[in-house]
Order: C-alpha cells, then sequence, then structure tokens
C-alpha cells in the first residue's frame, strides 16, 4: 500500500526464539462447531505451559466479542474475520510465543489463505474430526438446535458447508480417540518443532 513503509525492529523472530528456548508456530484447529476442538486446544496449551513453552490461545467466540466484534457470519465476513485472526497469529508467532488456534474455518480456500499468511514453516493444522450427527448430539451450546429451527442462519453443517481438510498436519477422530490420547499424540508430535535448530 501506498505511503506505508513496515519498521525494521532490532530483535528477530529467531533472537526471541533463542531466548525463549524453543521455536514459535501456530497450532491451528479445525473442526464443526462442537466437534471438541476448544477443549481439545485448552489441554493441549496446558501441557505445552506446564513444559516451560511460551504459548498464547485464540479462540473463535472470544474473538468475535473484541477484535471482530463488528463482523457477521456471511461469507465475506467470515473470511475477514478469519483473515485478521492469521495476521494475530502471525503477531504472536513473531513474538515468540506458540499460537493456540482454535476456528471452524470450513472452507479449504480461507484455511490456504490462513497458511500463506502465517507461513506453511509455521502451520500446523489439526483436524478434530466429529461427525455431524455427535457434534448435534452434543450440541454443547444449543447452537444446532437453533440452527434447525431457522433462528440461525450460515450455520456451518446445517446451511453453511464445511469442507474437510484433505492433508492436515494431524486428525483427531474424537469419537474413537479418547482426549487424553489425542492431547498426548498432539504434544508429542509438537516435540520436534519446538527444538531449535543448532546454526
Amino acid at each position: 500500500m501506498e505511503n506505508i513503509i513496515p519498521h525494521e525492529f532490532h530483535i528477530s523472530k529467531t533472537e526471541r526464539n533463542k531466548q525463549n528456548g524453543h521455536t514459535s508456530f501456530v497450532v491451528w484447529f479445525t473442526g464443526l462447531s462442537g466437534s471438541g476442538k476448544s477443549t481439545i486446544a485448552n489441554q493441549v496449551e496446558h501441557e505445552l505451559y506446564e513444559q516451560g513453552i511460551k504459548t498464547f490461545s485464540l479462540d473463535g467466540d472470544n474473538i468475535r466479542k473484541g477484535l471482530n466484534n463488528n463482523l457477521g457470519f456471511t461469507a465475506e465476513d467470515r473470511q475477514e474475520n478469519l483473515r485478521r485472526i492469521a495476521e494475530v497469529a502471525k503477531l504472536f508467532v513473531e513474538s515468540g510465543a506458540v499460537v493456540i488456534a482454535s476456528f471452524i474455518s470450513p472452507l479449504k480456500k480461507d484455511r490456504e489463505l490462513i497458511k500463506e499468511i502465517i507461513g506453511e514453516e509455521d502451520f500446523i493444522e489439526v483436524f478434530v474430526n466429529t461427525s455431524l450427527e455427535e457434534c448435534e448430539r452434543r450440541d454443547v451450546k444449543g447452537l444446532y438446535k437453533k440452527a434447525r429451527a431457522g433462528e440461525i442462519k450460515n450455520f456451518t453443517g446445517i446451511d453453511a458447508p464445511y469442507e474437510n481438510p484433505e492433508n492436515p498436519d494431524l486428525e483427531i477422530k474424537t469419537e474413537s480417540e479418547n482426549l487424553e490420547e489425542a492431547i498426548k499424540r498432539i504434544v508429542l508430535h509438537l516435540q520436534d518443532k519446538l527444538k531449535i535448530s543448532v546454526q
């Protein structure tokens, strides 16, 4: 953009990572509403925190109450919601934090945009794969019932699509894998990524 010149900071991401003793990146949890994304993400963050890893969580409802409270649920607003979140996540990665992001992010093209903004090398996609039937059965927030009654429009899985990730870094099938196993598997997957390579 014209007349906008990015500021060059003295402290780099690499230096912050060295100070922290681990690399920084985004772990992006995607899946239907009620799939268990936030529950798993919170537990993963807790495990990393216990290991002394600097983390920060970004979650859909919290972001929409603050930063993105001017956005609705049209396709355009959903894309802008995710674009802003990706930019915020990227800033946290630059600060040296491991970002735990939990968002439905239903469309492949939007997830590709997120990956492009953050950078493929700093993006780990975790698909929390729970069937629509199971999510509706749980209906933790009562949203599916409202969507079925026509009280909520453009609800993912009901009258808006969810496109399953084709090649996620990790896939968690919550109907056949218990919570403890899932968390252990994710944290184990992240261990090599957290290591700073010796130059």
